[in-house]
């Protein structure tokens, strides 16, 4: 963004910006068209196409004329809605029949056409009964017309907006003729050439109409659009490289986990192969909480609804969560009614057990802070379609942590919390961080205003204490309290959130939890919620991506295979086997029939670590010769030294490297 300018007198933004990459203005912080007018006085600010606010209109405009483009081809087709996401766009639509990969390119070349013409975006304030005259034959949009400033979901938001009501018209520059139109709380670029040729449309989906089973199922395209061809082609070759990664296939792939039918959607089984990555990143963490002077703890699945009642889950959470199980009526002879049946909820957190146990006996300030930990598997009712791989379960193991201390001592607990975190986190091969920091969202929470500044206030110092880059998340806070976030790059430039730190003065209070001060008086704690993982399923995802299902050495389900030359070898290779699993190591001897070249192909293949292959000269001198998973070799290392190197690399946490060194 460029500088802030205070406007003398009105201006379009046409006038105050000449520079053909500024495709926006904010005016007093709102984004506006550059048609629109500045007043005298006004704050105005340049949206240049490259910023994050430039590439959201950049996009949004070029899912109009997607859309445009599908009603050229397919009048009868119904507009459904279509905001930009993280690289893209999407739009739904009402067709009778399904698109096909086919449609996308005859659509392109659609969009091509309109692209050209160089179609103006004009935008129109209008009534609730205007815009419900002129999109009569839509449905979808009448809907959303209905729940104009109410109930409108963030996507939708982005068709509505608030209290104004506006249509953006496509005009032909040439005839001033409205060709398209639609509902749209905008802004839009000055016009359709600004796309360029920096886009493409990318897959089809099914999506229900809002999100709900409940309703149609609509046909969704989806696209990106770019500032230019290259950053296109870039972005093209970042998808092609993560595709490769894509934890779903390669746990297939590698025989990690799986997601039955039988069992249902989001919820996975792991294989023995994915089990025994899983059991190290546990048991890693939990040596490493021990040190940290954390108490393990452990809770049920399931509670009665008093307890969400009393942290205010079921206020605040409840469409998240698994429908209530109506459980301990009890019925007389007469077979009438005695006890009322209780609801059972399954928990989407574990928090509120925590507070349990704290609450358990006296506690007083010697006690504190008291840090518990819990590999808590809880369960949340993700809608079928945002349910992706191990990214985004129904049923996951958080690795929670909840830490009560004294407001003395909070700032200390949260700056070694922040550097605990880092420091596990670099342990599993994450390196490149950034922190956010999600502050309260004024219509849901809980507390006082005065403890919500506190709690931010403090975050924020801690945050900036770091050194890390701290990026804001207004109205991004749970409803108990603000939150700092490790934001982790992976080796693809992605990122992905992983550990949070939320500070929460608020369940406390509700729970009335109490501890003796050093004066005898009752003081409140503070609870600090944490969750480095996130979740257990989540971050083994993200590590099979990052690794590219080639995991370091200590989390490799199989760490070393021996492959003889030919079967007379295998006497010897098997010895060295059995040395390296006296030693820990998580070894294997290949003595199936397959030729030697294909058993190297397999376990390449599976990503084994290390290949030792033995033939004579190795036999006669009693040595090994390795072989990386990058193809390369070292040969005649003598065995006791290849056995050393291999402890060593499982208990340094270090890849191989391509040039075959550990």
């Amino acid at each position: 963004m460029s500088d802030i300018i205070t406007v003398e007198t009105d201006h379009t933004g046409f006038e105050l910006f000449t520079d053909r990459t500024i495709v926006a203005m904010k005016v007093n912080g709102e984004l506006r068209d550059l048609a629109a007018t500045a007043k005298a006085g006004d704050f105005v600010e340049a949206v240049p196409i490259d910023s994050p606010d430039g590439l959201n209109i950049l996009r949004h405009s070029a899912t109009h004329v997607m859309a445009q483009a599908v009603q050229s081809i397919n009048p009868e087709a119904k507009l459904g809605i279509g905001p930009p996401v993280t690289d893209g766009f999407y739009y739904d639509f009402g067709v009778a029949e399904p698109f096909t990969p086919d449609d996308l390119k005859t659509l392109e070349k659609a969009m091509e056409r309109i692209i050209r013409q160089g179609q103006r975006f004009v935008r129109r304030v209008v009534t609730d009964d205007e815009a419900r005259a002129e999109l009569a034959n839509e449905p979808y949009k009448l809907e959303l017309i209905g729940i104009k400033g109410g109930s409108a979901a963030e996507d939708e938001s982005v068709e509505v907006g608030g209290a104004e009501l506006t249509i953006y018209d496509n005009v032909d520059p040439k005839t001033g003729e409205t060709v398209w139109k639609d509902l749209c709380r905008g802004p839009h670029l000055p016009n359709t050439r600004m796309i360029g040729n920096g886009f493409a449309l990318t897959r089809l989906a099914a999506a229900y109409w809002r999100g709900s089973e409940k309703n149609p199922q609509l046909q969704r395209i989806y696209g990106t659009a770019w500032p230019t061809k290259d950053e296109l082609r870039a972005y093209q070759a970042r998808q092609e490289e993560a595709a490769k990664r894509d934890h779903r296939r390669l746990g297939a792939e590698l025989d990690l986990f799986s997601f039955p039918d039988k069992i249902g959607s989001g919820l996975a089984v792991f294989h023995p192969k994915g089990g025994i990555i899983r059991r190290e990143m546990e048991d890693y963490s939990r040596k490493r909480h021990e040190v940290e002077g954390y108490d393990f703890v452990y809770s049920p699945h399931i509670t009665k609804s008093n307890l969400f009642e009393t942290s205010g889950h079921l206020g605040f959470y409840k469409d998240s969560m698994f429908p209530p199980m109506q459980l301990d009526e009890a019925r007389n002879e007469e077979g009438e009614i005695t006890r009322q049946a209780a609801d059972y909820y399954l928990k989407p957190m574990n928090c509120p057990f925590h507070c349990l146990i704290f609450e358990s006996s006296g506690r007083s300030y010697r006690d504190l802070p008291l840090r518990m930990f819990e590999f808590g598997t809880v369960y949340r009712y993700e809608k079928s379609g945002v349910v992706h791989g191990l990214t985004r379960v129904r049923g996951m193991t958080q690795d929670d942590a909840h830490i009560f201390t004294t407001l003395e001592d909070m700032k200390g607990e949260l700056t070694s919390l922040l550097t605990f975190v880092l420091g596990l986190l670099k342990d599993y091969g994450l390196d490149d961080f950034y922190l956010e920091l999600s502050t309260r969202n004024d219509e849901k929470y809980v507390g006082t205003d005065e403890a919500w500044k506190e709690a931010t206030d403090t975050l924020a110092e801690v945050a900036a204490a770091s050194g890390l880059e701290l990026v804001p998340d207004p109205a991004g806070a749970a409803f108990y309290g603000p939150k700092i976030s490790v934001q982790a790059r992976d080796a693809i430039g992605r990122t992905w959130q992983m550990s949070t730190i939320q500070l929460d003065f608020n369940m406390p209070e509700r729970f009335e939890l109490e501890y003796t001060a050093s004066d005898g008086t009752k003081k409140r704690p503070v609870m600090i919620h944490r969750a480095l993982f996130g979740s257990v399923e989540r971050f083994f995802g993200l590590l099979t991506e990052h690794y590219a299902g080639a995991f370091p050495v200590w989390l490799s389900p199989v760490q070393v295979v021996g492959i003889p030359v030919a079967e007379q070898y295998e006497e010897y290779l098997g010895d060295v086997i059995k040395q390296l699993k006296a030693r820990g190591v998580r070894a294997e001897l290949d003595a199936s029939a397959d030729r030697m070249q294909k058993k190297i192909r397999t376990h390449t293949k599976n990503k084994v670590p290390f290949q030792l292959i033995v033939g004579d000269e190795d036999r006669a001198g009693g040595t090994v010769s390795f072989r990386f998973r990058d193809g390369t070799q070292e040969n005649a290392v003598p065995v006791a030294d290849a056995i050393d190197k291999i402890v060593a690399s499982i208990e340094n946490k270090v890849q191989v490297t391509s040039q075959g060194q550990i």
